[in-house]
């Protein structure tokens, strides 16, 4: 069974993969260097507001399509996942140029490679939802974000049990344990999405 040929959803989604990878690249970069600067933060929420322009695109060519490529609230589903993941990424930068961090630990630099490997597996499995004859490589980019997931999670708990053995001002305790959770979150958010190519591909299948 081959999946109806509609490409603008593909097309759609196969952008906001490239935008999420965007988005996880510059944030790598900030995070390596330290530069949350006001204007790498608003070059930041440029690429956020592009991700929010797809997804409204994506839901207008939704009402305005009769045949869609698989069910139309999966479609939605999916959008908005995505969307939430660079709307998590930009929220992260964003707290380290209000909180003016300029030196990011190295747990946060770790949290930053692995966002930025989880957004390139996720990619390659949103690229994947073209054809279910791809069910292989789905499955192989769902168990890499998966691991990178939990990558995330003993990253995030490291983190956090070294900065309350270690950081004596209770500010910088707040801080950083918030920004450490929402770079876990940001793998949440992919690991989420990649669950759902998967379920859509099995569905279709």
């Amino acid at each position: 069974m081959f999946l109806p040929k509609e490409v603008k959803f593909f097309d759609l989604f196969d952008k906001q993969g490239e935008n999420i990878v965007r988005a996880a690249e510059f944030y790598k970069k900030l995070v390596d260097s330290g530069d949350f600067t006001p204007e790498n933060i608003r070059e930041m929420h440029e690429i956020e507001h592009y991700g929010d322009e797809l997804t409204h695109t994506t839901i207008n060519t939704l009402n305005e399509t009769f045949i869609t490529p698989f069910d139309r609230e999966d479609i939605l589903a999916l959008a908005n996942r995505l969307d939430d993941i660079v709307d998590s990424i930009y929220l992260l930068a964003n707290r380290f140029c209000m909180y003016k961090i300029h030196k990011p630990t190295e747990y946060s630099k770790k949290m930053g490679n692995t966002i930025s490997q989880t957004s390139k597996a996720l990619q390659k499995a949103l690229a994947s939802l073209r054809s279910n004859k791809n069910m292989k490589e789905t499955l192989i980019q769902c168990v890499e974000i998966n691991r990178l997931e939990n990558e995330g999670d003993v990253l995030r708990d490291e983190a956090i049990t070294y900065l309350f053995e270690n950081e004596k001002d209770p500010i910088m305790i707040l801080k950083q344990k918030e920004l450490y959770e929402l770079g876990e979150t940001v793998t949440d958010f992919c690991e989420y999405a990649a669950n759902m190519v998967e379920s859509i591909l099995v569905k279709n299948n």
